[in-house]
């Protein structure tokens, strides 16, 4: 029992741990919002549609649309030209009459009426009359109605007693009772509604028809949609579904459109122009595309798309069985995750933020390429909401990773100003080094010791307050000119500065720069010296410098870290200032740091000397400057 119990506080622990840190927590939300995006609000919907929309559109530009279905177009020219015979829009019934006996002798397999007779016209009974004779026996003739706002449905008619008269079919669930508001195809006799459907406009939630109903859902009941009606008498496969997505073919007007007043006049004349087998075998669908009809629609394709053609796509569709097929949510869902996962990855094992984001833009030219590929199978992928979230998660992120580098500068430039020359620091922060790149390094320096001699005899003589004044003063000044010289300071130890060149920075001319700083050091002691007159004759410094190779890097606890070096080039250097007294020099430089200086200075031999820890001596030179 405790062990489960040790385990489950070990887990609940880690838990805690992750989501206390910011990339952890951001992946998490982003993940779980995205779940929830995609699975039930689709606030983002839009966006996607506006990318798939246009890709439809791009894709369905090289598509032809079925030449066997046939448009008989009531267009601007056929308003105009039929004036005189058929008077104003809407034109008498026995027009359409007229027109269908016309044409039935070419044996068309379907006529398709996208033109509602939902009224019986009161001051032309003898032209609905002659319309139904035209429809009486035929069986390949289809007429629409309109699926009313169920708002109204109460005060409609009962669904049980006009499923059959309409082939509204029950399903187990359907409502015995149920009533509905229908505009039917009242002016036809209902012997012919049985080749009826709706065409109601099937639009998303953003006003845009991208689906055509199969079967409207209406209280347990199915209605069949026209085109549905159409598909399933002449033998093509209806899917069981509500609707399906369109397979748009081309732009507007890609169907064959033919004029309807064209075809009228030809069916008039005794010797007729037109071919005789024009609609022979083809599906012959009758609407309107005059503008002042008013029968447009918003679509992928147009915003002012002609309904008779929605009409005919959908019969296209199916037809030649292909409609449109949406990608499931858990593809979107799948992708959005590893999207999020990858970055996560990428900005936890801390990736150039901006080869990141280059990579993510590949990533996202990608998929949104995938995207339109995919149209080619008529499946709709969408990709774009994950990737919205994909780019929030790597903004978010990259913000953290900004801002965990700026306080990684500030921290640097905070610590690094403590050793070396402000301008040093920002060339060092500009290469974007940090504690760890700079800790651990192994690279030829030259190191400079400068004591203090006669220090305490001039401690003795003085208050406390005014020796250590006297100190900073001295300190600062030749602080000043280490950092001239482009050298680092290590650290003060007691009234010793220790300083060093070749690092952070490589300097190739780090010997030259060490004594450069040593002679000028001396300069600055006498000028010191002499602001102290009397109480400053025994004030003196000795400088010990050595080259060679030494580890260097920030040692020491969290709360307080040192840039030093450390090694046995240190230790000589050291030792070679401690020597200074005795060869009764101020500066004494190894044999390495003057061979390493190239002839820049003139050097003085001050002879060989037994060093603690080496078992040869140590031949030490005194620099000066070259004479001119």
């Amino acid at each position: 029992m405790g062990l489960k119990n040790h385990a489950r506080n070990f887990s609940l622990a880690a838990v805690r741990d992750l989501l206390a840190q910011p990339l952890h927590v951001a992946a998490f939300v982003v993940l779980i919002v995205a779940a929830m995006e995609i699975g039930r609000f689709h606030l983002l919907a839009v966006f996607e549609h506006r990318l798939s929309d246009f890709f439809v559109r791009t894709h369905a530009a090289g598509l032809e649309p079925d030449p066997d279905i046939v448009i008989i177009d009531v267009d601007e020219k056929s308003l105009a030209r039929m004036q005189d015979a058929a008077g104003k829009w809407p034109w008498p019934r026995a027009i359409h009459a007229e027109l269908l006996l016309g044409i039935e002798p070419q044996q068309p397999r379907a006529v398709v009426f996208d033109l509602l007779f939902a009224e019986e016209d009161v001051f032309n009974r003898d032209s609905d009359r002659a319309f139904n004779l035209a429809l009486q026996g035929r069986k390949n003739v289809y007429l629409p109605m309109q699926r009313l706002d169920s708002q109204g449905d109460a005060k409609g008619v009962p669904l049980a007693e006009i499923a059959a008269i309409l082939g509204i079919e029950a399903t187990p669930s359907a409502q015995r009772d149920a009533r509905i508001q229908l505009l039917p195809p009242q002016a036809i006799d209902v012997g012919q509604w049985r080749h009826t459907g709706i065409i109601n406009f099937n639009q998303d939630a953003d006003g845009v028809g991208r689906r055509y109903w199969l079967a409207m859902p209406a209280y347990g009941w199915r209605l069949p949609s026209l085109p549905a009606r159409v598909a399933d008498d002449l033998g093509f496969p209806v899917p069981d579904e509500q609707d399906i997505i369109l397979h748009w073919r081309g732009f507007a007007r890609s169907f064959q459109h033919i004029s309807y007043s064209d075809v009228y006049e030809d069916v008039g004349r005794k010797l007729r122009t037109r071919p005789p087998d024009e609609f022979k075998d083809k599906i012959v669908i009758v609407g309107t595309t005059a503008t002042g009809l008013g029968d447009r629609r918003v679509t992928p394709i147009s915003n002012v798309y002609p309904g008779v053609e929605i009409l005919a796509t959908a019969v296209d569709n199916l037809k030649n069985q292909r409609w449109m097929r949406r990608a499931p949510d858990y593809v979107p869902m799948a992708l959005a995750a590893t999207l999020i996962v990858l970055l996560f990855g990428a900005f936890r094992v801390r990736r150039n933020v901006q080869e990141t984001g280059v990579a993510l833009g590949l990533v996202s030219a990608g998929l949104l390429g995938a995207s339109y590929a995919a149209l080619s199978i008529r499946l709709l992928l969408p990709v774009l909401v994950p990737l919205l979230f994909g780019w929030a998660y790597y903004l978010f992120a990259a913000l953290l990773a900004y801002l965990r580098e700026k306080r990684t500068r500030e921290q640097a430039v905070r610590l690094f100003s403590r050793f070396l020359d402000p301008n040093v620091v920002k060339r060092i922060v500009d290469q974007g080094e940090t504690i760890e790149s700079l800790s651990g390094r192994t690279c030829p320096i030259s190191i400079l010791f400068s004591d203090i001699r006669g220090f305490t005899t001039l401690s003795e003589t003085r208050p406390p307050q005014e020796i250590v004044q006297l100190l900073n003063r001295y300190f600062s000044r030749q602080v000043e000119v280490v950092f001239r010289h482009g050298g680092t300071l290590d650290k003060f130890i007691g009234d010793c500065i220790m300083a060093f060149w070749g690092a952070p920075l490589e300097d190739p001319l780090h010997a030259e720069h060490a004594v450069a700083a040593a002679l000028e050091m001396e300069r600055v002691l006498k000028a010191f010296k002499a602001e102290l007159g009397e109480a400053g004759r025994e004030f003196d410094v000795g400088i010990g410098i050595h080259s060679g190779t030494a580890v260097v890097g920030f040692i020491g606890a969290e709360q307080k870290l040192d840039y030093t070096a450390i090694g046995d080039a240190v230790n000589l250097a050291s030792r070679i200032e401690g020597l200074t007294k005795e060869a009764r020099s101020r500066i004494l430089v190894s044999r390495d740091t003057m061979e390493a200086c190239h002839n820049s200075f003139e050097f003085v031999s001050r002879g060989s000397y037994q060093v603690k820890g080496r078992a040869q001596q140590v031949e030490l030179f005194e620099p000066r400057l070259k004479s001119a």
